[in-house]
């Protein structure tokens, strides 16, 4: 699997199991608590306790709208980067017309295989050996095609070609390698730690304003639980646009058509 595929399936979605368990334990919690502190002192049972429950929900609310908005933000940048390394590679492609006739076959055909194997990188997804040897590919490709352009251009001593071919080239493999670390670009586990612990302590406490009832309100704590763990589940799916159910590979048809426009 690749490695976002890999985090989705043994962390992500287990993880999300466990919050929804440890809300429900820590709702159960806090209204046990609760009902036993209504019984031994009625009055002081909820003394300042709206005042700590609204600080922690805010609190928890902050960080989960941070969060949320952060990887939103980074997967639409993820979606902007396929297009402009479409644009980019169709740019350069498209001035190998000011090279010498006889020039031209060879380097389209290094571009085609070069677009190929960005694709591969991308598409395989099913081991990452493999999706490892699909970027040393493309890196490879791209070190031949810039010194194939370099040593035509020299030897054709044209300055218009060698001012409007070399920089397109330049901006192709410039935006793969900005897209490749795009990819690790990820806020500090240590926020979704901390966003675990809120929810959970966000649980035990209304949970225990929930107490004073005879019976519990299975309504009110599924769906509490439930909201908030799906809440994070969306923000890490986000995160990992190559492995959950917000994937980008729909926007990868950017490059297939071009892959395609090459004749």
């Amino acid at each position: 699997m690749s490695d976002d595929a890999l985090l989705y399936f043994r962390v992500v979605l287990p993880t999300f199991g466990v919050l929804v368990l440890g809300m429900l334990l820590m709702l159960e919690l806090g209204w046990r608590v609760g009902t036993w502190r209504m019984m031994k002192d009625p009055e002081g049972a909820k003394a300042g306790g709206g005042a700590l429950e609204a600080a922690v929900l805010a609190l928890l609310g902050l960080l989960i709208s941070f969060t949320f908005f952060g990887a939103a933000t980074r997967f639409d940048q993820r979606h902007q980067l396929i297009v402009e390394e479409g644009n980019a590679i169709e740019r350069a492609y498209l001035r190998l017309n000011l090279l010498p006739a006889g020039a031209q076959p060879a380097m389209r055909e290094l571009f085609r295989q070069y677009l190929d194997a960005r694709l591969d990188v991308y598409q395989i997804g099913s081991h990452v050996q493999a999706t490892t040897t699909q970027q040393a590919r493309s890196a490879a490709l791209q070190e031949e095609i810039w010194n194939r352009a370099v040593t035509i251009t020299r030897e054709q001593n044209n300055s218009s070609t060698t001012i409007l071919l070399l920089p397109a080239i330049n901006d192709m493999i410039d935006i793969a390698t900005t897209r490749t670390w795009a990819t690790q670009l990820h806020p500090p586990w240590a926020i979704f730690a901390m966003l675990g612990v809120l929810m959970l302590v966000s649980a035990l406490f209304a949970g225990y304003g929930m107490a004073g009832g005879k019976t519990r309100s299975w309504l009110h704590i599924v769906g509490f639980a439930t909201a908030l763990a799906l809440t994070v589940y969306v923000t890490a799916d986000f995160e990992l646009p190559r492995g959950g159910l917000i994937h980008l590979g729909t926007f990868d048809q950017m490059l297939v058509d071009v892959r395609q426009s090459m004749k």
